[in-house]
């Protein structure tokens, strides 16, 4: 029988150096299709999970004990050639300022397409239409300009843009996101997180998202994670977080979110029906 998780992730511990641990003791599970929401201030530990989720901590982090499993399977455990196999492909992650992965040297459409045929099957020709239709549902003008333009001839929001379509025309199992809409305006985040919403509900994709906008957790997350100096002092279903939360910590983060529910969001996507 297949497992319904997807991840489970038993009392890690990451530190770095001989400092005291950045993460400590965390335990969460999650779900197939199940989108999952991990917020609190900076420094206290989201990213440095994230990235070690996908085998790729922080420089001078290491983890010191606990265990990342992936469908049944230890991530910790894996050589690098099972790294390679399974990460852009089975996990894919959306980095924080993602447009600065994009190589400089080659123009958008070569880097999307030769992704795009490192994991699929599929014509050149096919590559290209499935490239531009992402960039067209990111929002992106000119979808055919945009594949023709090196990196420096776009704006931050357009390469973090592109960046996520990348992420997500991987269809991945598993989608790793990193304050994936922190420099887009509110348009642009409503598109992005509905686009990664139907990936989810075309793909079965599970979602991972940090992020420091509890009206983005609240929209489109199931369960929520509350993290401060490393550790996990609220977890739940996002309902239970928002409305009874345990933690004074998050009742303070509550408190200092003007709106929540998703307003901006729900707002947006109704001003473009």
């Amino acid at each position: 029988m297949i497992s319904e998780k997807i991840l489970d992730i038993n009392n890690l511990c990451i530190n770095y150096g001989k400092q005291a641990s950045i993460v400590k003791n965390v335990s969460m599970s999650i779900k197939h299709k199940e989108i999952v929401g991990i917020v609190g201030e900076s420094g206290s530990g989201k990213s440095t999970l994230l990235r070690s989720i996908l085998g790729i901590p922080p420089i001078g982090s290491s983890i010191s004990s606990g265990d990342i499993i992936f469908k049944d399977r230890n991530l910790l455990e894996y050589s690098k050639k099972e790294w390679r196999e399974i990460r852009g492909n089975r996990i894919a992650m959306i980095f924080q300022d993602a447009g600065r992965s994009l190589t400089p040297i080659l123009k958008i459409g070569d880097q999307f397409i030769e992704t795009i045929r490192s994991h699929f099957n599929i014509s050149k020709l096919d590559a290209h239409d499935k490239a531009v239709d992402m960039l067209r549902k990111m929002r992106l003008p000119d979808a055919e300009r945009i594949m023709n333009s090196y990196p420096f001839e776009l704006s931050g929001g357009m390469k973090q843009r592109v960046a996520i379509a990348m992420a997500m025309t991987m269809e991945p199992e598993l989608l790793l996101a990193d304050e994936p809409t922190s420099s887009l305006d509110v348009t642009i985040q409503a598109q992005v997180v509905r686009e990664m919403m139907e990936l989810r509900e075309n793909f079965n994709t599970s979602i991972i998202i940090v992020t420091h906008n509890m009206g983005v957790a609240s929209y489109m997350c199931d369960k929520i994670g509350v993290m401060r100096q490393g550790e996990l002092v609220e977890w739940g279903i996002k309902d239970q977080v928002i409305n009874s939360p345990r933690s004074e910590y998050t009742r303070s983060l509550l408190a200092a979110v003007p709106e929540l529910g998703g307003y901006n969001i729900e707002e947006k996507e109704r001003s473009n029906t």
